[in-house]
């Protein structure tokens, strides 16, 4: 070689060859002119160069370098050359490497000149930049960095929610260089995992399968405790229980993070290699950012998702609330005249006539009560509350619920007969068969509903409202309980927030739980709820108890809900003047002296200074634009004392201020419309009801 008469002037020369030789970085020997004298075998193998080949000898450093860069280059080398020096590794002077194939590699140079030991020669120790532990450290970050992008790229890009889970696990086993990765989804019970998306699964592992969240399992671990979690080394491992076909795999350590919503944890990323020790923190630390990015794409996709039902709820509120205007004036009137027929002196001998005629009524009762749910449904109804028999209610609710849910429920009812609650009769019942609807569901194969019915002095703790007058006669409490899955402790703390659901996409909104929450608490109540994973579940609804005998209950003290005085002086307002004649007919029968008004100026005309007239009676919607609130304030400005009484098929088409009034919805009866006159004769007297009728 070169080498060797250069050395063979020193007595060392066997020890300065076997440094040359076995120095870890690479070392060239080169000469005045910038020719390769020498190279060590870890320069040869940095560069490309075999062995003994002899080709990179005699060669010009310059043609190591990239072409591009080759005249400053060597502009530097000749300025060194004139005046050498030492310089260190560590300077930060980086320079790109080409080796022999073509490709280029990131050196770092040190520079040692012989000059000054009488050698006209320069030691150039080589080193890849990716050599040194902390820049490989860095560049593995920056590539797990690059990972995180491309994922993050893929969510902003707005892809679908399955394929963006589907692509997670490649993304991760690539970013990794591991042979397995998965994402295992919590059930709503919390008893077994779905398998969302994986690579590298085993065959008795399939997209879409279960696997059951055991006790002593790392996955199990991991959303128990909220924590992420490494396994080195399978062999060593006695904390958890590996499953046989891992280890049969050939797979010896595994990485999993959880998956938090909202501090839930819904499930986990899992990765496993069959390289020892895979995971470090760097690797940690990149799963739990992927996880948190995924998890941000699960949570906008469920808002996404929320949002568009709200918005087809307001759109079927609207649609149904602007049929309902129309359709209970229609009933108005159909009931209307059914009843003025019912007391013509022509029927009163025909029992075959006022048999067709109270058949036709039940029926219009029967579609009122069918409007009455859908505004229900779409939570446009002001509550009304009433007396309530809560036995005959759930005996009639648990009938229909034997003929409509599945028959492997049975359903059972413990109610007494003298059970009277306060509440709005149609948000009761939709409110316990919201419940019972979770209730099925929780059941997949079957199981009991049982419903009871039982007296409670008081709210359970925690629950009574200071802000609420104490209830003398303390609540009515209904048991709803079920032998379903139950629910995990962190599912029954958020049971009742708005939107959160455990069902799957498409089959629950988390509507239901939250609005049986408002119903109860507007009722002056409270809803609990209490749940164990496989132990079931029971909500309990607590109600204001009322007696027989309250103002509430027992219209028979009453006796001006009865009988109005004669001659009441009414002023009617009412566009539809089908309604109109209806209502015209109901007072004059019940002896009031009636001024009927098409819409709000005729009837600010009419009233003068107020002084002819005892009751407004008016329809909420007068035409466009007008309101008979508005009349109302209007003429109360007038005359303070005025009773008055609203009319409305749609409860929310009335505005906030609209409590102040007492209200009267369609269809009515003749009974209903004397009932709420009285009451609101009655609210002139003692001040505004504060809750409509």
């Amino acid at each position: 070689m070169a080498m060797r008469p250069v050395l063979a002037d020193y007595e060392d020369h066997q020890v300065f060859s076997s440094l040359f030789t076995a120095y870890p970085d690479g070392l060239l020997l080169v000469d005045g002119m910038g020719n390769i004298a020498a190279a060590n075998p870890a320069a040869r193998e940095l560069l490309g160069y075999a062995t003994g080949d002899e080709l990179l000898i005699g060669m010009s450093v310059d043609a190591l370098v990239p072409e591009n860069i080759r005249p400053r280059h060597a502009a530097y080398r000749d300025g060194y050359v004139a005046s050498p020096r030492s310089r260190p590794m560590g300077t930060q002077m980086d320079l790109v490497a080409r080796r022999r194939d073509g490709s280029e590699v990131q050196v770092e140079i040190s520079l040692s000149p012989l000059q000054r030991h009488g050698l006209p020669f320069t030691v150039a120790a080589i080193r890849a930049v990716g050599d040194y532990p902390r820049v490989r450290q860095a560049i593995q970050r920056a590539r797990y960095a690059e990972f995180l992008a491309a994922f993050g790229r893929l969510a902003v890009e707005g892809r679908e929610l399955q394929e963006l889970i589907d692509r997670l696990p490649s993304i991760a086993a690539e970013a990794l260089q591991v042979e397995m990765a998965k994402i295992l989804m919590l059930d709503a019970g919390g008893t077994r995992f779905r398998i969302a998306a994986g690579v590298g699964l085993l065959p008795d592992e399939v997209v879409g399968g279960h696997v059951a969240n055991e006790p002593g399992s790392p996955a199990h671990h991991v959303v128990t405790k909220g924590e992420s979690l490494v396994i080195a080394d399978y062999a060593a491992e006695r904390r958890f229980h590996i499953p046989r076909p891992y280890l049969d795999a050939g797979l010896v350590c595994e990485a999993s993070v959880p998956l938090k919503d909202r501090e839930r944890v819904i499930g986990t990323l899992a990765v496993r290699s069959k390289t020892p020790k895979r995971f470090g923190n760097d690797e940690l630390r990149f799963l739990e950012s992927l996880s948190s990015l995924l998890v941000t794409v699960l949570q906008r996709a469920s808002s996404e998702e929320a949002l568009r039902h709200a918005q087809r709820l307001e759109s079927v509120g609207q649609l149904t609330g602007g049929i309902a205007h129309d359709f209970n004036n229609l009933l108005t009137i159909i009931s209307g005249n059914l009843q003025v027929l019912e007391d013509l002196p022509s029927h009163a001998g025909d029992p075959a006539a006022l048999q067709l005629v109270n058949a036709a009524l039940r029926a219009t009762r029967r579609a009122a009560d069918l409007t009455g749910k859908l505004l229900a449904f779409s939570r446009r109804q002001v509550l009304q509350p009433a007396m309530v028999d809560v036995g005959a209610l759930l005996r009639s609710l648990t009938d229909m619920l034997r003929r409509t849910l599945d028959q492997r429920i049975a359903i059972t009812l413990v109610a007494p007969t003298d059970m009277l609650c306060l509440a709005d009769p149609v948000q009761l019942e939709s409110a316990l068969l919201n419940i019972a609807i979770n209730a099925r569901d929780a059941m997949h194969q079957g199981g009991t509903l049982s419903f009871a019915v039982r007296r409670v002095e008081r709210l359970p703790h925690g629950w009574q409202d200071d802000a609420l007058p104490p209830t003398p006669g303390g609540h009515v409490a209904i048991d709803v309980r079920d032998t379903g899955e139950g629910m995990s402790e962190a599912v029954v703390a958020r049971a009742f927030e708005p939107f959160f659901t455990t069902k799957d996409s498409g089959r629950g909104t988390g509507l239901g739980l939250s609005t049986v929450y408002g119903f109860a608490r507007q009722s002056h109540g409270a809803v609990s709820l209490q749940s164990s994973l496989g132990g079931g579940t029971v909500v309990t609804l607590y109600l204001p108890r009322v007696d027989a005998g309250t103002e509430e209950g027992d219209a028979a003290q009453q006796p001006w809900l009865q009988e109005l005085p004669a001659g009441l002086r009414v002023l009617l307002v009412e566009d539809d003047v089908e309604v109109r004649r209806v209502a015209e007919r109901f007072l004059e029968n019940l002896r009031c002296k009636v001024t009927a008004c098409a819409d709000a100026s005729e009837a600010a005309h009419c009233f003068g200074d107020g002084s002819g007239f005892d009751l407004l009676l008016t329809d909420v919607v007068l035409g466009p634009g007008a309101r008979g609130t508005a009349l109302a304030a209007r003429l109360r400005s007038l005359k303070r004392d005025l009773p008055v009484l609203l009319v409305s098929g749609y409860a929310s088409e009335l505005p906030d201020d609209a409590s102040q009034w007492r209200l009267l919805r369609k269809p009515y009866q003749r009974e209903e419309l004397a009932t709420a006159i009285g009451r609101a004769l009655l609210d002139a007297r003692s001040g505004p009801p504060g809750a409509s009728m």
